[in-house]
């Protein structure tokens, strides 16, 4: 509804509305630009100021998935001749704030997944024999699939080899290095079951 003439007009909505109109125009840009270098970037999805420092054909965003400012989708290796992604996010996920996903082999988020801030989410880590500095061991790989429904609270880690069952809850900086069973709330370092859902 149009405004009655001489009704106050609403400071509030119009200072907002000019702060989402280029922040939309910004995403729309975004999605478009990664497409372009070949993600998989599906419909109506909300893409803030993301990074993805290289490889962008090794990741899939399904529909309606929120990545808010600062998140960065990082995968490593050479391109695979088989063309699957090394990160997929399902429809409907929604990662918040400075999380890292971060992929050598395969990382899965399920459908409607909530990930909170500064989370960190990998499948490898390095070798650590004796006589081989560290910087120069191989990658050591496991594949990690979350899977849907699940809350991840703020600042949790989980490492490589993982599966998180459906309806998992994880807590604000949990570490997770073990299977989560579904509906199960985990919390600590390391990361051990508190109970389950219900």
């Amino acid at each position: 509804n149009a405004p009655r003439r001489g009704a106050p007009v609403n400071k509030d909505a119009l200072v907002n509305s000019s702060m989402r109109t280029p922040a939309a125009i910004g995403r729309r840009l975004r999605v478009a630009r990664l497409r372009a270098l070949g993600a998989r970037v599906h419909k109506k999805c909300w893409l803030q100021k993301i990074e993805v420092p290289h490889n962008p054909w090794d990741i899939e965003i399904e529909q309606r998935v929120a990545l808010d400012r600062a998140v960065v989708l990082l995968t490593t290796g050479k391109r695979r001749p088989d063309n699957v992604p090394r990160i997929c996010i399902r429809e409907w996920v929604y990662i918040n704030r400075f999380t890292v996903i971060d992929a050598s082999d395969r990382i899965e988020i399920g459908a409607r997944t909530m990930i909170g801030p500064h989370v960190y989410i990998t499948d490898h880590d390095h070798g650590i024999d004796v006589g081989v500095p560290l910087r120069e061991q191989p990658l050591i790989n496991a594949p990690v699939r979350i899977g849907e429904d699940v809350w991840i609270g703020a600042g949790a880690i989980i490492l490589k080899g993982v599966t998180v069952g459906d309806g998992a809850i994880i807590a604000a900086g949990a570490v997770v290095t073990k299977d989560i069973e579904p509906n199960a709330i985990i919390a600590g370092v390391p990361g051990k079951f508190i109970r389950a859902r219900g």
